[in-house]
């Protein structure tokens, strides 16, 4: 396990909804980000909660975005105890954690870690992610899924993709996947994620059996996948306070359907 690392925050004040949250009653929401995404990816869901009186937090989990990139610490248990410790720079005694992909899995682990400083937990088309029940090894899974190199071409180019790609995404949206790179002096760009880190952060999701878990989450425990899945109707059925919100949509719902995700979180403050 590697050190602490203090992550980058964005944060939204829900001071002028119905009584701000953190700081004014209302439940706060930590948003967890996906591989290789990072927290703007969260900014159209963010802005619904705080608009509905409640303070949020988005978090650039360690090599991703504006946080430190380590060349270690990209176990589960690592990631979580960054984000305890978010937790206490903000002085949130509980919060709702959501987490979209990765992210999902993640948010799990720290309901399950630590259900005094969670709230409830929603899983945004992740929290079943479990890579060893497709890849009978790490090598299989490694050559499978291993990312293409994407370090070298103009913004201007990946921009016109992804518009072209997520026609039907929000403005937020289109930010947020945009914010996954970073710009360099020459206007070409490079994941802030770099590969041998994504690669450590895949090997630890291989090995994560999060199907064992389930029922030891005592937190109310929400899955929003993307379509109508098996693992996730058994997941919620395994899990004490389970259930599942079915959105069809794309895999990064939370950046396309933000409202949508935002109502359902929403429920899970009240």
């Amino acid at each position: 396990m590697g050190s602490v690392v203090e992550l980058a925050v964005r944060r939204s004040s829900g001071g002028r909804g119905k009584g701000g949250g953190g700081q004014g009653g209302g439940v706060p929401f930590l948003l967890v980000h996906g591989l290789a995404s990072n927290a703007r990816m969260w900014d159209g869901v963010a802005a619904v909660l705080a608009e509905a009186g409640h303070d949020v937090a988005a978090v650039d989990l360690r090599g991703h975005g504006q946080s430190p990139k380590p060349d270690e610490g990209y176990d589960f248990g690592s990631v979580v105890d960054d984000l305890l410790a978010v937790l206490d720079r903000l002085g949130w005694e509980r919060a709702v954690a959501a987490g979209q992909s990765w992210g999902g899995n993640v948010v799990l682990e720290l309901a399950l870690r630590s259900p005094e400083r969670v709230h409830a937990a929603a899983c945004v088309d992740g929290g079943t992610i479990e890579l060893s029940r497709r890849f009978e090894s790490w090598e299989d899974c490694a050559e499978a899924l291993r990312p293409p190199p994407l370090a070298g071409p103009p913004m201007v180019d990946i921009e016109g993709m992804v518009r072209g790609r997520h026609h039907d995404w929000p403005e937020s949206g289109v930010i947020g996947m945009l914010a996954n790179f970073e710009v360099r002096a020459d206007g070409t760009v490079a994941p802030w994620l770099t590969r041998e880190r994504h690669m450590q952060i895949l090997h630890h999701l291989w090995e994560h059996r999060p199907s064992l878990v389930y029922a030891d989450v005592a937190v109310p425990l929400l899955f929003i996948p993307a379509g109508d899945k098996a693992e996730t109707s058994a997941a919620a059925a395994a899990a004490p306070r389970g259930r599942v919100a079915v959105l069809e949509g794309d895999h990064d719902l939370h950046a396309q359907q933000p409202e949508a995700v935002a109502r359902l979180l929403l429920e899970l403050a009240s």
